[in-house]
């Protein structure tokens, strides 16, 4: 199936969930507009991107940011508001395209997806710039003229202008001679700093060390050539030594009679994370496809090679350790078997079929299931579960198997005696309409260096261990829209902690 004939057969789909995802994700302005609106809103703009997409026709989508780009501006909207709603697209688009794509059909899908959207923002962010600078010259012109006409009211109308650059979403600030000189409160709130600390200090103090030479460089070209690269990225400098990625728009202007430096700065942390989550999902695509080739390509020979030996075992007399070494190559068949269904749910994508299930009926269940294994090990199991928890929306052989990830690991890490895991549930006042499930064991833990990496694919410290159970177990819960994390106790050994709402956010 061809990109235009997926776009066209999902166009409904995705424009519904684009707009209920904006209504949902994108902050108050998106949420408190019609909902009529919106589909009108986002279906010229999927009509558009298809034009670009599959025409590469501009046509559209040129006359759609026009018109955008006055909308929101007049309803108050921020720049970044209006790019991650055209960066929704990407992700409501992009697991469509991985689902019915191959490989090369699916990277040059991506690549096109990427430099429509590229095109789009960048055009977008022009235009609002634009109209918004347009706005403040039309005002600074008007003052002009108020000013030879009546040079009393200079003050006031200089004051105008200053709630004119403090009602703007972004930070606005003047450098003049390396100090800033002016900024209004969202520049202050960048930073950390309240605005009698941030005017008279050097602009360089706000500026990471890295990024420093690179600025520091634009901005002497500017004010000793007259001109320099106007839009750059850099590192912004918090108070408490964050640094934390920043787009600034800037441009030389006369300020009090001497020349000056003007920006807009914007934080791009966001719009960064969702390009790596990006990255990420086109990186564990690729592994997926990979990962489905391999694990049926090895599946089959392991089949027949574990038939044959159980008929052998049926069949011949086996003397002394000749038998056990057979039921050895069974049960490591029988692991290998184990580890390819894992290789092959992490490569399929997930999907959830939500019916109303006790959270704690199964818990219970894979408790049960366990119960061989943790009798074996003499461990003790402590339970605490909430008593007002209703029946949620879920899917239960999903979570049942994020449970089972989880206790198969805890069992995995404890000692032979003495070892203990407790399992919990949490709802009510603290968290919402979520409910908590919190399994803990008293085992080694995980070192401090491993945590941030305990979720990713195929990371694993066991011997035996394919890194896929907790990367299930993150996919699984979050599938839920929930949230899953964990920290080793001082005392010993880990806790985990997985969060599911009683319904995902739109049902």
């Amino acid at each position: 199936m061809r990109v235009a004939e997926i776009l066209l057969k999902y166009r409904d789909e995705i424009i519904a969930e684009w707009v209920e995802r904006l209504m949902a994700e994108m902050g108050t302005h998106y949420r408190n507009r019609p909902k009529g609106e919106l589909y009108i809103t986002v279906a010229a703009a999927f009509d558009a991107s298809y034009s670009v997409l599959v025409d590469r026709d501009y046509k559209m989508i040129d006359c759609h940011i026009r018109w955008i780009t006055g909308l929101r501006l007049l309803g108050g909207f921020s720049l970044s508001e209006v790019q991650g709603a055209y960066e929704m697209f990407r992700m409501v688009a992009t697991p469509i395209l991985i689902m019915k794509l191959k490989k090369n059909e699916l990277l040059n899908a991506i690549e096109r997806l990427n430099e429509c959207l590229f095109y789009t923002i960048t055009r977008f962010s022009n235009n609002f710039q634009q109209l918004h600078e347009k706005q403040i010259r039309d005002h600074a012109q008007n003052l002009e003229k108020e000013v030879d006409k009546r040079t009393s009211e200079l003050a006031e109308s200089e004051a105008n202008y200053r709630v004119l650059v403090e009602d703007i979403n972004d930070g606005y600030f003047v450098n003049q001679n390396g100090i800033i000189v002016f900024a209004n409160k969202a520049f202050c709130d960048l930073h950390d700093y309240t605005m009698a600390e941030v005017i008279g200090r050097p602009y360089i103090e706000f500026i990471t060390p890295e990024s420093r030479v690179e600025v520091k460089k634009l901005y002497e070209d500017r004010v000793e050539k007259g001109y320099a690269q106007d839009l750059y990225m850099y590192y912004r400098r918090t108070k408490d030594g964050r640094g934390l990625p920043t787009e600034n728009k800037v441009k030389l202007v006369i300020y009090r009679g001497e020349r000056a430096v003007a920006g807009v700065c914007r934080d791009i942390t966001e719009r960064m994370e969702m390009e790596r989550k990006m990255r990420e999902t086109e990186s564990l695509a690729h592994i997926g496809q990979l990962t489905t080739s391999l694990a049926h390509e090895i599946r089959n020979p392991l089949s027949s090679v574990k038939m044959n030996i159980q008929i052998l075992l049926k069949k011949i007399e086996f003397r002394g350790n000749d038998k056990r070494r057979m039921e050895i190559m069974t049960e490591e068949i029988s692991r290998l078997e184990r580890i390819l269904t894992e290789m092959l749910d992490f490569a399929k994508p997930i999907r959830v079929n939500l019916q109303p299930a006790s959270i704690k009926a199964v818990i219970v269940s894979c408790i049960e299931m366990m119960s061989v294994r943790i009798q074996e090990k003499g461990i003790h199991v402590r339970r605490k579960f909430s008593r007002q928890i209703p029946d949620m929306l879920i899917d239960r052989d999903k979570i049942e198997q994020a449970v089972l990830n989880v206790l198969q690991n805890c069992i995995d890490a404890l000692p032979e005696s003495g070892g203990e895991i407790g399992i919990a549930t949490k709802y009510g006042p603290g968290i919402g309409r979520k409910v908590s499930i919190e399994i803990d064991d008293n085992g080694p833990g995980i070192a401090e260096e491993d945590l941030p990496y305990v979720f990713d694919p195929f990371f694993s410290n066991k011997k035996k261990g394919t890194g896929l159970g907790l990367w299930n177990v993150k996919k699984v819960i979050e599938a839920h829209g929930g949230q899953v994390s964990i920290v080793s106790k001082k005392a010993g050994g880990v806790h985990l902690s997985m969060t599911v709402p009683l319904s995902r956010a739109g049902q």
